[in-house]
């Protein structure tokens, strides 16, 4: 059956919905001047013709009814088309980004490779682990967080970051908020790295190299960190929810609190900010996290009375 005629008020309804997003969306700051310069736009035009129309008994409402259906067709044409323009314009930079992953991904395999002189065959010092790790922080700028924890993963599984062999060096590597949950970084070398907000929920990072590395915001959920060494680590507001913090060395880290510590799943073992090592079957006569605990309440207690 045909559908009726919607009324004025649908009409005006519809307009609003081009022009105000819905709740969830956060709208950006063009949109929203863009929005204010259509309003001014339409109120000066209606009060123009409001005006125009006054001797010859048109009113505002009759200019309003006359305007609604042609505006509500402009301004979705022109909504449809910025949409378009995004779409293309994104598509276009995921295939920059996958470019430039596939590049990259293509000269370093093409390092390894090399007869004359092979990347994992080469020292410390080298040319070509010179060249490789330049490509590498070179790329990592250009890469999301999803190309970014891609191109972390194919140098782990290249044996490229390896803590006992680091061929390629990624001190001082922006890795800020890279996605790399549910990653494979066992005995990783990853000192000194950016990795603020990084997105690690249930990475394996058993016996990995974490010293001077940043992680604040770092999503650790769930993580495997047993036996890591976290030294002079950033850990402010960082995740460690069911994290398993068994034998890691955590001395000096900075920014960690005891909420932080006691919401992990296991810290047997551990080597606590202040160098204690808590009980375990090798340090059976070490405190339980309880018992650091309360010794560290009590000794700021006491320093606040001094």
């Amino acid at each position: 059956m045909p559908q009726e005629p919607k009324s004025q008020r649908e009409r005006a309804a519809d307009l609003v919905s081009l022009l105000v997003p819905e709740p969830d969306q956060r709208p950006t700051l063009q949109q929203v001047l863009w929005t204010i310069r259509i309003v001014l736009v339409i109120v000066v035009l209606l009060g123009i013709l409001t005006l125009i129309g006054l001797p010859f008994g048109i009113t505002l409402w009759s200019w309003v009814k006359l305007l609604i259906i042609p505006g509500v067709l402009v301004i979705g044409g022109y909504l449809f088309t910025r949409s378009e323009n995004r779409a293309t314009q994104a598509a276009s930079e995921r295939r920059a980004q996958a470019e430039a992953l596939q590049a990259y991904l293509d000269q370093i395999g093409q390092l390894l490779l090399d007869k004359e002189q092979p990347l994992r065959q080469s020292k410390e010092g080298d040319e070509v682990r010179t060249l490789a790790r330049a490509r590498t922080l070179t790329v990592i700028t250009r890469l999301d967080r999803f190309g970014r924890g891609s191109a972390v993963q194919f140098l782990y599984e290249s044996g490229l970051i390896r803590k006992d062999n680091p061929i390629i060096d990624l001190k001082g590597a922006d890795l800020r908020e890279t996605y790399l949950q549910g990653a494979n970084l066992r005995e990783a070398y990853l000192q000194e790295v950016y990795l603020d907000g990084a997105h690690l929920l249930g990475a394996n990072l058993r016996g990995a190299d974490l010293q001077w590395t940043w992680l604040s915001e770092a999503n650790l959920a769930g993580a495997a960190l047993q036996g890591a060494d976290l030294r002079w680590a950033l850990l402010e507001e960082a995740n460690l929810f069911r994290a398993d913090l068994s034998g890691a060395d955590l001395r000096e880290t900075f920014g960690g609190t005891v909420d932080q510590l006691s919401a992990a799943r296991s810290l047997k073992g551990a080597t606590m900010p202040d160098g204690q090592t808590l009980r375990d079957d090798e340090t059976p006569n070490g405190p339980t996290f309880a018992d650091w605990y309360k010794n560290r309440v009590r000794r700021k207690e006491y320093r606040e009375n001094e």
